[in-house]
C-alpha cells in the first residue's frame, strides 16, 4: 500500500503538467470581423490570416463568423472571441462593455475614411461637391444600423447639411441593407434610389465589374473621419501570457502580403491604433444615441 501511495505522489507532479500543457494547447485565439460583406466571401479571405497569425504567434488561431454587427459586439463582450475587427462605431461599443480592451491596429487609410453617398442613375441626380438636396423624398438605405461609414456618419451628415433627421429628409423611415456590397446591389438595381455606403466597397466592387458606375453613380464624397481598427480583449494576456497582445499589434502591422491584407480589404498595409484614435466616434456615438 505504501509504494502504491509513494508511485501515486511521484505521478502527481507529472500528471500536473500533462494537465498544463493540454490547456494551454486547448486556448484558442478567436476572432470575429462584422459582416460588412458576404459570409462565405469574409471566410474565404480571413481563415488565411487566422493561419498566419498563428504560424507567427504560436498559437492556434480561428476565425468565427457572425450574424450582424451587433452580434459581433456581444461575442466580444462576452469573451467568446478575444480579437475582432470592428468598425469605429462597433469598436467604441465594443471597448465600453469591456473594460481593458483596446485598439490596437488599424489600416493606413482609416484614420481619413470616408463614405459614398450613390444613387440609380434613374434618378438623375449628378455627382457635385455639395451634398445633394436632391436626394430629398428618395428611397433610401443605409447599411448596417450600426455601421460607421453606412450609418452613423452617414446620418450626421445629413443632418449636418439638412438640419434634419434621415425619416424626416427622406419622407420615410430608415431602411437597412445589412451590408454595403448590399447597399450597392439595391441601389443599381432600382430597388433603393439611393444609399450610403464604405468608399472601399464601392470602388472595389467597380474594379471587380461586380458593379457598373454609369447604373450605381456616386453623387457625393463626404468628408473623412475615422473607423474601422483590429481591437483586443484584456484576456487575451491572461490567456496566453504578459505582452501577448504586444505581440499580436506587432504582428498585424507587419503584415505585408496581399493576400493577407486582402481579408480586411487594406492592400496599403496597417497601422498602430489606440482608443484615443477613436474619441470623435465616440462623442458622436453619444450625440446621437447610438451609445447610451
Amino acid at each position: 500500500m505504501k509504494v502504491l501511495i509513494r508511485s501515486l505522489i511521484a505521478f502527481l507532479p507529472l500528471f500536473a503538467a500533462s494537465c498544463s500543457e493540454t490547456e494551454a494547447s486547448s486556448s484558442i485565439l478567436k476572432f470575429t470581423a462584422i459582416p460588412d460583406h458576404n459570409s462565405t466571401e469574409l471566410r474565404e479571405k480571413f481563415e488565411p490570416l487566422a493561419a498566419h497569425l498563428g504560424e507567427v504567434l504560436g498559437v492556434t488561431v480561428e476565425y468565427v463568423p457572425t450574424a450582424s454587427y451587433p452580434a459581433s459586439v456581444e461575442a466580444f463582450k462576452n469573451g467568446d472571441v478575444t480579437l475582432a475587427w470592428f468598425g469605429g462605431l462597433t469598436g467604441v461599443q465594443a471597448r465600453e462593455t469591456v473594460d481593458g480592451s483596446r485598439a490596437i491596429a488599424q489600416g493606413k487609410a482609416d484614420p481619413t475614411f470616408k463614405s459614398y453617398f450613390i444613387a440609380n442613375a434613374g434618378t438623375g441626380i449628378e455627382r457635385s461637391e455639395e451634398f445633394p438636396a436632391a436626394l430629398a423624398g428618395r428611397s433610401f438605405t443605409f447599411g448596417s444600423e450600426a455601421s460607421t461609414s453606412g450609418r452613423l456618419m452617414p446620418e450626421y451628415f445629413i443632418r449636418q447639411n439638412t438640419e434634419q433627421s434621415p425619416e424626416e429628409f427622406f419622407g420615410a423611415p430608415n431602411n437597412f441593407s445589412g451590408g454595403h456590397d448590399k447597399t450597392a446591389i439595391l441601389v443599381q438595381a432600382g430597388t433603393f434610389e439611393a444609399g450610403a455606403l464604405n468608399y472601399k466597397t464601392y470602388d472595389s466592387m467597380v474594379a471587380s465589374g461586380k458593379l457598373d458606375p454609369e447604373l450605381c453613380r456616386i453623387v457625393w464624397v463626404t468628408p473623412e473621419y475615422v473607423d474601422y481598427n483590429w481591437t483586443a480583449h484584456p484576456d487575451l494576456d491572461t490567456t496566453f501570457g504578459a505582452g501577448f497582445t504586444d505581440r499580436l499589434a506587432a504582428a498585424l502591422v507587419a503584415i505585408e502580403d496581399p493576400a493577407l491584407l486582402a481579408a480586411v480589404d487594406r492592400a496599403e498595409g496597417l497601422i498602430p491604433a489606440s482608443n484615443e484614435d477613436f474619441a470623435s466616434i465616440r462623442e458622436l456615438a453619444i450625440e446621437l444615441k447610438f451609445l447610451r
